[in-house]
């Protein structure tokens, strides 16, 4: 097997510090946690950033300062998030896309189809879809395709045939949000020999499900996110005191299930980034 891509999802939209005082927020917090990531065994960090009051944010200059940081510290690869949160919209959400230069992130996500997000609805509507597709094509980057159900499979296929993004690509499939698609071993199968020939896939499952998952993944061939956006926990009750924590317990399962970790620099090569 190819070693496995790890990747830390360090801070979300939701998770608040009110449920962990050990979430990152500032660009050193989280520069600081990254290089603790990176030493942990993460190839590549998920990002999304915060304002000064800890709202969720999809401002350029907030990724900018964010990025500079990170790669002062170590040379994980950094994926830039176009979800953002719940209800903004799209020109809100692709700030990332628009850093040049040494600034620039090394790959952004595209989710693409709407979805039942715990309360809330994720609007991922078919226009919307193409026209964030059109602005990371546009940015030079290869898109992680976010699925939360199987259908967003196809509409990947449909994005290829339209020339949105090319094929075979990258998937990451998003189990266990309430509303969407289950952390079970039989959609992880099923999703994972969906995927178009060639493609590569990363799972990400959600709170309780994130570790054993790894698990799973490692023995199937593929690789994981882990991280605070998607579960705070280390182990039942117990806090984990910061994203490198998830990582060096997931590195752990996955070296038990015979894998070894990708570098920075083979992740590059096994996703196909330029």
């Amino acid at each position: 097997m190819s070693p496995m891509v790890l990747t830390a999802a360090m801070v979300g939209a939701e998770v608040t510090r009110e449920q962990t005082p050990y979430l990152p927020m500032t660009a050193d917090e989280i520069a600081e946690d990254a290089a603790k990531c990176r030493e942990a065994g993460a190839a590549m960090v998920h990002l999304h950033v915060r304002t000064a009051d800890g709202k969720p944010s999809q401002d350029a200059e907030l990724f900018r300062a964010a990025i500079r940081a990170i790669r002062k510290k170590c040379d994980v690869l950094v994926q830039v998030s176009t979800g953002g949160a719940v209800g903004m919209g799209v020109d809100e959400r692709c700030g990332g896309l628009t850093l040049t230069g040494a600034d620039r992130p090394d790959m952004a996500t595209l989710t693409t189809g709407t979805v039942n997000f715990g309360p809330d609805v994720f609007s991922n509507p078919r226009p919307l879809v193409r026209e964030i597709a059109t602005r990371i094509k546009g940015a030079g980057l290869k898109p992680e395709i976010e699925c939360f159900d199987v259908g967003m499979i196809d509409e990947a296929r449909a994005l290829a045939k339209e020339g949105f993004i090319e094929l075979p690509a990258h998937f990451d499939f998003v189990l266990g949000v309430g509303g969407a698609l289950a952390a079970d071993e039989r959609a992880l199968d099923f999703m994972r020999s969906y995927v178009p020939d060639g493609s590569t896939w990363t799972c990400a499952a959600m709170g309780r499900h994130q570790l054993p998952f790894v698990e799973l993944v490692a023995e199937r061939g593929g690789n994981s996110r882990v991280g605070m956006e998607d579960n705070i926990f280390i182990s039942k009750g117990v806090l984990a005191k910061g994203n490198y924590e998830l990582v060096a317990e997931a590195a752990k399962r996955a070296k038990a299930k015979g894998r070894t970790l990708a570098t920075p620099q083979q992740a590059r090569e096994l996703l196909g980034l330029s």
